[in-house]
């Protein structure tokens, strides 16, 4: 008969275990670490029975086998390494393995004595004694099953001993019940981090795919997104690493360094809008095509116009070959205009506008030598882009923001639309698309628009300039630093600490 103090401890007993479980289930739905929440599951498990060794198995993704997620032993320490489990052999379930046979069937089995057990293949136990000296006892598999009533993984428990003579002994019934209900709390946490895993993957992936395309879309700026953010991350990580100077008080934590990759990946995306024959600008007359190609055509018109009228006036060859031979050369001169190698001075578009003055006659009608459209796009002075077209390519960051803002990022990572979209913005408040000043552009914004200045700079991929050395490059942005264009001091850094080199060595042809 039980006595009032044996009920009361019992009682007393339940509570404390009731009230251990509610802790460490509240404890595990706060874990949101895989790794951790792996290594916490065990070892509530084996604090719950006093074990002396632990191990947790995962189900593959190819289910075809179960990994060692976490091994622990207090025997001989936790640094082993063991082979995964077949689920399969020979194209049958594996039956004979323990583990496997609990992850097919979602038994839980209960050994006292692995040894002197006859109803599974234990070779492996056995070696691992034999190479490790220990002594494998008793033994309790328990299953891990998700909402969906599939076994997501095995925990496996072994020598649970006797708390006061620390003798390896049999886990009993009470162990295995709480054992049981700790597993099943615990596989509830891991799905939710999964799921929380699987959609973060999911949505990287989607975000991935969208920068992809914005690259992709311009076959000469594959892999700039990339690249900024590889950049983006470099910078990041050295001012993490630095504990004086300008960044002693900054670290990005994990969530915010999520959210500057995140935002670096997003910096383009606005470009989705941009027109191809815009963002892929390689001659000054480019289109849909390049209209040089007219313009040789309508010069070569006009040489046969002129031929035309020599015969029928009967003018002396001699005046012919020098008319032929002005009009070849402006045709040559207005060829190497429409290339970006040499800034457009004002003697050459004051010639590209006599040039376009000029006139033919045909069908009775008169015509320039060039429409005012040409000599517009001819007369851009530095690059290829009219203000017009600046001005299209500018709008990408504007536009960055409003996709952005469609998006409902999650709270730790709220500022991504913002941070992406101002990576054009100058301190000296000259950049766009908002005009902000030192004060008011981000700290992040600042670390994007370094790496992505130095990328477009150092591009082997782009038509329109050749690949820019890698001391021209730092020469222009010094001069960027001095005219508060950029961040001085994550330039400083960025030259300081070699990450410049590094990128280089990595990124750029040895040319450069």
């Amino acid at each position: 008969m039980t006595s009032s103090s044996d009920f009361d401890q019992k009682i007393n007993n339940q509570q404390k275990q009731i009230k251990q479980l509610t802790e460490i289930g509240l404890a595990l739905s706060a874990e949101k670490n895989i790794s951790k929440l792996l290594e916490m599951i065990v070892d509530k498990a084996r604090d719950f029975s006093n074990a002396d060794a632990g191990t947790l198995y995962a189900v593959d993704d190819d289910k075809l086998h179960l990994s060692f997620e976490i091994i622990q032993n207090d025997s001989i320490g936790n640094k082993i390494t063991l082979p995964k489990v077949p689920l399969y052999i020979n194209g049958r379930p594996n039956h004979s393995n323990v583990s496997s046979y609990t992850a097919f069937t979602g038994e839980t089995i209960n050994i006292p004595d692995v040894y002197e057990s006859s109803g599974f293949d234990f070779t492996g136990p056995r070696k691992y004694d034999a190479t490790t000296g220990y002594r494998s006892k008793s033994m309790l598999v328990i299953p891990m099953k998700n909402h969906e009533n599939d076994i997501i993984g095995v925990l496996q428990l072994l020598n649970a001993k006797n708390v006061k003579t620390d003798e390896v002994v049999s886990f009993s019934t009470k162990h295995v019940n709480l054992i049981a209900s700790l597993a099943s709390q615990a596989t509830v946490a891991l799905t939710n981090t999964q799921l929380i895993q699987d959609l973060k993957n999911l949505f990287y992936s989607f975000i991935k795919s969208i920068a992809t395309a914005i690259d992709e879309k311009s076959p000469y700026t594959g892999g700039h997104i990339r690249r900024v953010v590889f950049l983006a991350m470099m910078i990041a990580k050295e001012i993490n690493k630095s504990h004086d100077g300008p960044f002693k008080d900054i670290y990005f934590n994990e969530d915010e360094i999520e959210e500057l990759r995140l935002a670096a990946w997003m910096h383009d995306v606005g470009k989705i809008t941009t027109p191809e024959h815009v963002v892929d600008k390689s001659t000054k007359l480019e289109a849909i095509c390049d209209r040089i190609f007219l313009i040789e055509t309508r010069f070569y018109l006009i040489a046969s116009l002129i031929k035309n009228r020599y015969l029928k006036q009967k003018i002396e060859d001699q005046d012919l070959g020098d008319e032929l031979k002005m009009l070849y050369n402006e045709l040559d001169f207005i060829k190497a205009c429409n290339k970006t190698k040499e800034f457009m001075n004002d003697d050459k578009i004051k010639r590209i506008k006599y040039i376009a003055k000029k006139t033919y006659s045909l069908n009775n009608e008169e015509h320039y030598y060039l429409t005012e459209d040409e000599v517009k796009n001819l007369c851009v002075r530095r690059g290829t882009l009219t203000m017009e077209e600046r001005k299209i390519v500018e709008n990408h960051a504007e536009m960055t923001l409003k996709i952005l803002k469609q998006i409902s990022f999650p709270k730790k990572l709220a500022n991504v639309p913002k941070y992406a979209a101002s990576h054009h913005e100058k301190l000296d408040g000259s950049g766009y698309p908002s005009g902000l000043t030192a004060k008011e552009m981000p700290f992040q914004s600042r670390i994007i628009a370094v790496a992505d200045i130095f990328e477009a700079l150092t591009a082997k991929d782009r038509p329109y300039k050749k690949p820019m050395k890698l001391s021209s490059a730092v020469k222009i942005m010094e001069c960027m630093k001095k005219d508060k264009h950029i961040d001085p001091d994550i330039y400083d850094l960025f030259i300081k600490k070699r990450l410049f080199y590094d990128y280089a060595k990595k990124e750029m042809i040895s040319e450069q």
